[in-house]
């Protein structure tokens, strides 16, 4: 038992654990403590217990539900400390089932905390702090999270996606503000919009199951991102900016995949990409 703890936490979604615990154990403090652990708490146990029954059904094995706990603690993360718990739960355990909901033949669609999330500010009109992106400690702090996104891109062989979206992305806001009214997008190089970028880049952005693998495709990936993620904030101006961008990004990686598998070319393989990753398509 101690042993496959041990080696648990040797793989990717092992450290991101790690990672995780040590940004809320850095931010926490400062967003209320107490507060912040009830829907983190909350989430958690709700995601994981629903994710253990579902791979039970699936799989018809015992089987820890890592990824259902690590997207509880995103899904808290970037929500606002202040939200109520519950909503915190509902919202985490919506996104364990979006991954078994829109799936292609290998893998789950969309990143399920970047899909759960938009959907939760319909439906309780949620707000978003990255407080879990070390928003509200010192600047020499920061660095840990810097530091920590770099190590786990890399252990994921995701940096190339990683510095194209970053470099896309703040590239479009600086031509933009030099043509424009830099006044109006000051925020987006200022706290906490710079945390968070570099959060999703590091945390959301490199989820195995929903980005691409090859470097070619990282770097188009990147840019579909950065691209959609920067028109999300300048011509709808809402919230989810950065998480309507990843869900870009998720539906060309799955499209390309699909290609990849079939042989279709666009826009005549469209019809059949979209029932596939629908809930009605067929599962392999």
């Amino acid at each position: 038992m101690l042993r496959r703890i041990k080696n648990f936490f040797k793989t990717p979604k092992g450290l991101v654990t790690i990672i995780l615990a040590v940004l809320i154990a850095m931010a926490a403090p400062g967003q209320g403590f107490r507060a912040v652990m009830a829907g983190l708490v909350s989430a958690s146990m709700a995601a994981g217990l629903v994710d253990l029954i579902v791979l039970r059904v699936r799989k018809k094995v015992w089987e820890f539900p890592s990824g259902a706990v690590l997207t509880a603690m995103i899904v808290a993360m970037v929500l606002r400390a202040q939200e109520p718990w519950y909503v915190v739960t509902i919202t985490s355990v919506a996104a364990v089932f979006s991954k078994y909901l829109f799936r292609s033949r290998s893998a789950n669609v969309f990143n399920p905390a970047a899909l759960a999330i938009i959907a939760s500010f319909y439906v309780f009109h949620t707000g978003q702090s990255w407080w879990g992106a070390l928003t509200d400690v010192p600047v020499p702090a920061k660095v840990v999270l810097l530091a920590a996104g770099v190590f786990i891109a890399n252990r994921v062989n995701k940096l190339p996606l990683v510095l194209t979206f970053l470099g896309a992305y703040f590239l479009l806001f600086t031509v933009t503000a030099f043509v424009s009214n830099p006044l109006a997008l000051a925020e987006i190089f200022r706290t906490p919009d710079v945390e968070a970028a570099l959060y999703f880049a590091f945390i959301i952005l490199t989820d195995p199951p929903t980005s691409p693998a090859k470097y070619p495709d990282q770097i188009v990936c990147g840019l579909i991102v950065a691209i959609v993620s920067y028109g999300f904030f300048e011509w709808a101006g809402v919230v989810y900016y950065l998480l309507a961008g990843v869900l870009a990004g998720n539906v060309w990686e799955a499209w390309r995949r699909a290609n990849r598998r079939t042989g279709s070319t666009f826009p005549k393989g469209l019809g059949a990409f979209l029932y596939e990753i629908s809930p009605f398509g067929e599962r392999a």
